[in-house]
């Protein structure tokens, strides 16, 4: 799949389309955080996207947030039902057939970090589908697991969204009004955060695991 052209295509739907994009954000961000099919979904340039086009003004924020925070929260919540469920027999299934280094690279996390690498699962793509099923089977308290799922969620939607709706509005300010410095803040800002939030991620996956 080409990820540019698929999320070029989406962005060309929602922004043509704006009252779907709330509907359109939930379906995204569930596929993105469901087992299998998180697997295959390139997703999260979409989301970077979007967050740009909020910062030019074409979509609401907030809107997208309300849509996008439930979306991933259902989307870990189905595949951790699966993993109660149906326990490893999910393993068996393609693609996690094909990766069994994934599904232990997982096991690892999980057990390691317990509640929470459903928190910070969230922010790495193949981890993002793989902790919530892992933790079903695994026999993760429901409670618990709910409560990081929901948590993680919002943060989530929130974080992959804000950088580019923020540098994109940076960019847009110095584009159109030169001597303003709330541009250049804005798109400095927006990178500094999101190299600074990836930096911090990175580590909390490096420290845990020595691959």
């Amino acid at each position: 799949m080409d990820v540019n052209a698929f999320a070029q295509s989406v962005l060309a739907v929602i922004e043509a389309n704006q009252d779907w994009a709330g509907p359109i954000t939930f379906l995204l961000a569930f596929g993105e955080s469901l087992v299998i099919v998180g697997l295959l979904l390139p997703a999260t340039v979409v989301f970077v996207g979007a967050g740009a086009l909020v910062g030019l003004g074409v979509l609401d924020f907030w809107t997208l947030v309300m849509w996008g925070g439930p979306g991933a929260f259902c989307g870990d919540a189905v595949s951790y039902w699966l993993g109660r469920r149906y326990g490893p027999a999910m393993l068996r299934l393609w693609p996690m057939s094909r990766r069994p280094d994934l599904v232990e690279y997982t096991r690892g996390f999980f057990i390691r970090h317990g509640g929470k690498s459903v928190f910070i699962g969230r922010f790495f793509g193949p981890l993002r589908a793989m902790v919530p099923l892992i933790a079903g089977i695994m026999g993760m308290n429901q409670l618990r697991f709910q409560i990081a799922n929901a948590a993680s969620a919002m943060v989530w939607i929130v974080g992959i969204l804000a950088p580019g709706a923020v540098v994109a509005f940076g960019l847009d300010e110095m584009l159109h009004h030169e001597e303003n410095p709330v541009g250049y803040a804005s798109a400095i800002g927006g990178l500094g955060i999101t190299v600074l939030v990836a930096i911090w991620l990175r580590r909390q996956v490096r420290g845990s695991l020595s691959i």
